[in-house]
């Protein structure tokens, strides 16, 4: 999990610090010549909204002293670059808005991509990195092998279930994805077929098991070995790391789960466990790793029949 707990890289603070500067000179501009400053920005210069947009240069001097004071510890002062980020992204759409309407000239728009648009990717990805920081301190690094001593519903841990049969363990991000209901689904069909082949299929979950159980009922799957792992030891053991913007949000990532959800009919749910931790599907067999399927995204669909087949 080293990679998830690792501190704010330092050109966080570089951009924060530099959208803090440049807030900071913008405001002060607006203020001391609110009529130049409203030229620049293509707006017509009336002295009747000065008032207006002296005010509104006041927050935006205000947000940048909050980016000089995150850029101490973004991953702590997330909240006051989330308030930056807002008004970076709102004010473009209200603007777009009031030019449609006809209320303001199409030459206020000059001045979106120095004020707001540049900064969307950088402040969108601290903010990514802040959360998911964040979600990995209810993650324990464990002190053995959990393999070795995290026990499932059976009462054994993988490794005494790998001591005596191959075993395909399956890895599931949280209880309200879509696709981990897909995944419970595919299992159920392929079951047979699996543990005919000689190996047995084992969940991981990030949940309490009395709140899993009627999620593995739902597919029949509820006499499976199950592990809950809500403290990821397993997940670290396995190296899943959480997932980049794409791989969990990504517009192929939307495009799959609409269809699972509402075309294959999977439904989703609300999210009470990480929805950063990325997926894993494994064979194993004496606690070694025999296959391993590299998910590019969350929407990743392996073929666990293929997975479970005994190596040549």
């Amino acid at each position: 999990m080293s990679q998830i707990q690792q501190p704010p890289a330092p050109w966080m603070g570089l951009v924060l610090r530099g959208a803090g500067v440049y807030n900071l000179i913008w405001a002060a501009f607006a203020i001391i010549a609110p009529g130049a400053s409203l030229r620049v920005a293509g707006f017509p210069d009336d002295a009747v909204v000065w008032p207006i947009w002296k005010g509104t240069a006041l927050l935006i001097g205000l947000l940048g002293i909050g980016y000089w004071i995150s850029a101490r510890n973004p991953y702590q002062h997330w909240l006051a670059i989330l308030m930056g980020f807002l008004g970076k992204v709102l004010a473009p759409l209200g603007l777009l808005g009031a030019m449609l309407l006809g209320d303001v000239p199409w030459t206020a728009a000059r001045m979106v991509v120095p004020n707001d648009l540049i900064w969307w990717i950088p402040l969108g990805t601290i903010l990514w990195r802040a959360a998911i920081w964040h979600d990995s301190q209810t993650a324990i690094a464990a002190s053995g092998s959990p393999m070795q001593t995290l026990a499932g519903t059976t009462g054994q841990t993988l490794a005494q279930l790998s001591s005596h049969q191959r075993v395909l363990v399956v890895f599931l991000r949280h209880s309200g994805c879509t696709f981990c209901r897909e995944a419970l689904a595919d299992l159920q069909l392929v079951r047979t077929q699996i543990e005919g082949a000689g190996t047995r299929i084992a969940l991981v979950h990030m949940t309490t098991d009395d709140d899993f159980r009627p999620f593995a009922e739902k597919y029949n799957l509820a006499d499976l070995p199950r592990f809950a792992d809500p403290q990821r030891q397993l997940y670290q053991e396995f190296e899943l790391a959480p997932g980049s913007i794409s791989q969990v949000l990504g517009w192929k990532v939307w495009w799959r789960g609409f269809r699972a959800a509402i075309l294959g009919g999977h439904g989703f749910g609300g999210v009470r466990e990480s929805m950063f931790q990325m997926p894993g599907t494994f064979l194993i067999e004496n606690s070694k790793i025999l296959r391993s399927y590299p998910y590019k995204s969350a929407a990743d669909r392996p073929d666990y029949e293929e997975m479970s087949c005994p190596i040549s």
